[in-house]
C-alpha cells in the first residue's frame, strides 16, 4: 500500500514539474498556423499577386510582334510604351477589352531574377498560350528582360518559360493625353479609330461619339477589333466629333470634346487634352 502511494506521488509530481516547464517557456506551445504555412513562402499581408507563366517573343530586345493584335502599330516600340508590352491569354486579352490594361509582373524563380516588378501593358493576344496556366504572358524580349538582374537579361531570356507573379496595376502616362489613330478606311459615313494612352484602367468598355456642335445625341461605336472602335452610320457624319469614353474595370466616364476636327484626314493621329485620372 504504502509502494503503491509512492508511486502516485511521484507521478503527481512529474506532472507538475511538466506543466511548470510548459507555463514557463511558451516554445512548447503548438501553434497549428505556423506548421500548415512551414511549406509556402511568406507573402505580405493584403498583397494582390497572383501566379502566372511568362514566356517571350519577338526580337531578344524588341516590341513582341512589332504591333499587335490590338492594332496599336509601331507606338508600341515608341514612348511612352517603349516596348514594354505582353501578348496575353484568353483570360487577360478578354478578345481585345484587354487591350491597354497595364500589369507588374517579376520573377524569383531564376537565378537571374531581379524579384523586382516591371509594369508592361496589353498589346497584344496570344493564341497559344493558356493551355498550361489561365494566366500566360507571353512578354516582348524586352519586357522579359527587364525582370532580370542587371547583366543577366540573356540569361533569363533563355530560360524560355518560366514562372512569375503578376498583378493588376492602373496605368499612368505622366503628360500624355489619350490619343485617337483615325483608320485608314474611315470615310464620311464610316468612322473608326484606335484608343490609345489611358491612364487609369487602360482599357475600355464603352465609346461614343457625338457630331457637330449642335447635336445632342452620342452614337454608341461597335468594338470592331483590338482597341479599335468604330461606327457606321449609313449617312454622312458632321465633324467636329466628341468621343466619350468609359472604362471596363471602374465605369469612369471622360469626354474628348471636339477631339476629331472638321475636315480630319484618315490615317491621322489627333490628340485629346484630357485623361483619366490616377
Amino acid at each position: 500500500m504504502a509502494l503503491t502511494l509512492e508511486c502516485a506521488l511521484s507521478h503527481i509530481l512529474s506532472f507538475l514539474v511538466f506543466l511548470l516547464i510548459f507555463l514557463v517557456n511558451p516554445s512548447f506551445c503548438f501553434n497549428p498556423k505556423k506548421l500548415v504555412n512551414a511549406s509556402f513562402s511568406y507573402t505580405p499581408s493584403g498583397s494582390d499577386w497572383s501566379p502566372a507563366l511568362a514566356t517571350w517573343y519577338g526580337p531578344a530586345n524588341g516590341d513582341g510582334s512589332e504591333g499587335g493584335a490590338c492594332g496599336y502599330g509601331v507606338t508600341v516600340g515608341q514612348a511612352p510604351i517603349s516596348a514594354m508590352v505582353s501578348a496575353g491569354s484568353p483570360r487577360l486579352y478578354e478578345n481585345g477589352k484587354g487591350c491597354g490594361s497595364c500589369y507588374e509582373v517579376r520573377c524569383s524563380g531564376n537565378s537571374a531574377c531581379s524579384g523586382k516588378p516591371v509594369k508592361v501593358v496589353m498589346t497584344d493576344e496570344c493564341d497559344g498560350c493558356g493551355s498550361d496556366a489561365e494566366y500566360h504572358f507571353d512578354l516582348s524580349g524586352t519586357a522579359f528582360g527587364a525582370m532580370a538582374l542587371s547583366g543577366q537579361d540573356a540569361t533569363l531570356r533563355n530560360a524560355g518559360k518560366i514562372n512569375i507573379q503578376h498583378r493588376r496595376v492602373e496605368c499612368n502616362y505622366p503628360g500624355v493625353s489619350i490619343a485617337f489613330h483615325v483608320d485608314a478606311g474611315s470615310n464620311q459615313e464610316y468612322f473608326a479609330a484606335v484608343i490609345e494612352y489611358e491612364d487609369g484602367d487602360g482599357d475600355l468598355s464603352k465609346v461614343e461619339l457625338k457630331e457637330a456642335l449642335d447635336s445632342a445625341s452620342w452614337y454608341t461605336m461597335d468594338q470592331s477589333w483590338g482597341a479599335v472602335w468604330k461606327l457606321d452610320k449609313g449617312s454622312p457624319l458632321r465633324a467636329p466629333f466628341s468621343l466619350r469614353l468609359t472604362t471596363l474595370e471602374s465605369g469612369n466616364s471622360i469626354v474628348a470634346n471636339n477631339v476629331i476636327p472638321a475636315g480630319w484626314v484618315p490615317g491621322h493621329t489627333y490628340r485629346s487634352i484630357v485623361n483619366f485620372q490616377t
